[in-house]
């Protein structure tokens, strides 16, 4: 599998070698072992989640505080997304700064977003299925939610042969109703 350290300190984009032949493709999404020494992604995943979204849906800005915090390995099983993080590490020199990219069922790649970040997508096909593995279970008085399109952050939610969908992307009312980063009233350690 190869791997890229990304601008902001944690994040780790990686991409499996593929094997294609007339039947399809095969690829190793993850092996116990082979990243957590080498990157420091824990080999005990608690939980594994499954989303599947439609076109122009954001989901969005996620996490959970501590010591609840979850760190997430990300990979789109199906269709395009466009998957973005969010430094909110209170301590952090990129706090307040994002990393997009596209994860999809072709090019395969999948993005390691460790405690400390906030994590949201915008499905860009038809129908977007993603999978994500976490190292802490789901708690739901620790999590919480940043504005999808929070200005000081400045998220560029745009990809190639993509059009926004007419009166905007599809929320959750608790996304369309998420604080700003610098209004939502806590830190992130």
């Amino acid at each position: 599998m190869e791997t890229q350290a990304l601008p902001l300190s944690g994040l780790v984009k990686l991409t499996p070698r593929q094997f294609r032949d007339d039947r399809g493709v095969f690829w190793e999404t993850w092996r116990r072992g082979s990243l957590d020494k080498q990157l420091d992604i824990p080999a005990d995943f608690v939980q594994e989640n499954l989303s599947i979204s439609k076109a122009g849906t954001i989901r969005g800005l996620h996490f959970q505080r501590n010591p609840y915090a979850q760190g997430k390995l990300i990979r789109c099983a199906s269709g395009r997304i466009m998957d973005v993080a969010v430094d909110i590490r209170a301590s952090s020199m990129t706090r307040g700064q994002w990393y997009g990219c596209e994860l999809s069922d072709e090019n395969g790649c999948q993005l390691w977003i460790p405690a400390g970040f906030a994590h949201g997508f915008m499905a860009l096909s038809d129908q977007a299925v993603v999978e994500y593995r976490c190292t802490a279970f789901y708690h739901p008085e620790s999590e919480g939610t940043i504005r999808w399109n929070d200005s000081e952050i400045g998220i560029e939610w745009s990809a190639r042969e993509f059009t926004m969908p007419q009166g905007g992307p599809f929320l959750s009312s608790k996304d369309a109703n998420a604080p700003t980063l610098s209004n939502a009233g806590w830190s992130f350690a």
